[in-house]
């Protein structure tokens, strides 16, 4: 029980990466890199009270390095993406890197992903962790200082607390990448996975995941997940939202009721997850372009073996100005908390 600490690997700049595991009073475990702030491993007890890593990772710094989709990181400063890779406050735009495929902006160009933060103990189940982001970096105006806050609670909750704040008027949007399997990974990919979100609506997309601006209803739609269904029942189904991306790849819009806003359930492992949040959004990515790269033991992965459920601000946001807004002037804190809940049933 408390927090541990070793040494993960070096950058080739000599800065070294650490592991810090946070171990609660019922044996759950969680493991998060300095670099990138990244979770890298999450153990929780099954049916059986048998413990499962139900994230995807990697076992050494050069698999981050070399191999990582964003498994378990930071992102920011932008979660999700920016349509051209610009934006506009004020009347003057901001020119951002394309990261992807050469047209957009993807989770701030990866900058808080791939950097080390520095670290700080709290108690034995909480970390915080902290980074700095310069004015103009990747083309974002502000100074920024970011903190994000694991706790590991005895509840068998991982709870994240983010906090920013720039001395530019700048636009914030945070969460973390993690890819989830219930089942452990390793044991399967998440199709035979059972899902329930609290959305009425979603963000559809062009061919390049930018919304289009409208919110379409879920209701007789491969998206509606408002009652438990199995992810893998319609993410074949020849339907334009999900042919762009390969499956799920799509910003959820939070009737923000109260309780969870998404159940995730393995009926392999008995393992249920509830996701709590106080943002708009919810992406639920399905690891559509997992393509068998190396993660945990040497096993490869594959399409479908991990889905995100990232908490946040609508894609796009900045260019869209019907969607809840994510501008915050200078001086003024970006705060969210995220809380990923773990049963048994």
């Amino acid at each position: 029980m408390g927090i541990t600490k070793k040494v993960f690997g070096s950058l080739a700049n000599g800065s070294e990466v650490f592991a810090y595991a946070i171990e609660n009073k019922n044996g759950a475990k969680a493991e998060i890199l300095t670099y990138g702030a990244t979770l890298n491993r999450l153990l929780m007890p099954d049916k059986n009270d048998e413990y499962r890593d139900v994230v995807l990772g990697f076992d050494d710094l050069e698999g981050v390095l070399e191999r990582s989709d964003f498994q378990g990181m930071c992102v920011g400063r932008y979660a999700n993406r920016i349509a051209g890779a610009c934006f506009e406050i004020d009347g003057k735009v901001y020119n951002l890197t394309k990261n992807e495929k050469g047209i957009t902006c993807l989770h701030g160009a990866g900058e808080f992903s791939h950097e080390v933060w520095d670290v700080e103990e709290v108690n034995d189940n909480t970390l915080i962790f902290e980074f700095f982001s310069p004015d103009g970096s990747n083309g974002f105006p502000g100074n920024m200082k970011i903190t994000t806050e694991y706790t590991l609670s005895d509840k068998n909750e991982l709870i994240i607390n983010y906090c920013a704040s720039a001395d530019k008027t700048t636009i914030i949007n945070l969460t973390n990448h993690a890819y989830f399997n219930l089942k452990g990974y390793g044991n399967g990919n998440i199709l035979d996975h059972v899902l329930r979100i609290d959305a009425n609506y979603y963000t559809p997309t062009d061919e390049n995941s930018i919304p289009i601006g409208e919110l379409s209803e879920v209701k007789s739609t491969p998206f509606d997940f408002t009652q438990d269904k199995v992810i893998g029942k319609e993410i074949k189904t020849d339907f334009d939202q999900l042919n762009y991306c390969r499956g799920y790849d799509h910003n959820f819009c939070l009737n923000k009721t109260q309780g969870a806003c998404a159940e995730l359930y393995s009926p392999e492992s008995g393992i249920l997850m509830e996701t709590y949040t106080d943002m708009p959004g919810l992406q639920l990515y399905c690891g559509n372009f997992l393509s068998g790269r190396e993660g945990k033991k040497g096993m490869p992965m594959e399409q479908h073996d991990g889905l995100c459920l990232e908490t946040q601000y609508y894609p796009d946001t900045p260019n869209q100005p019907d969607f809840p807004q994510c501008t915050f002037k200078a001086g003024e804190k970006f705060k969210s908390t995220t809380v990923y809940r773990f049963l048994v049933k």
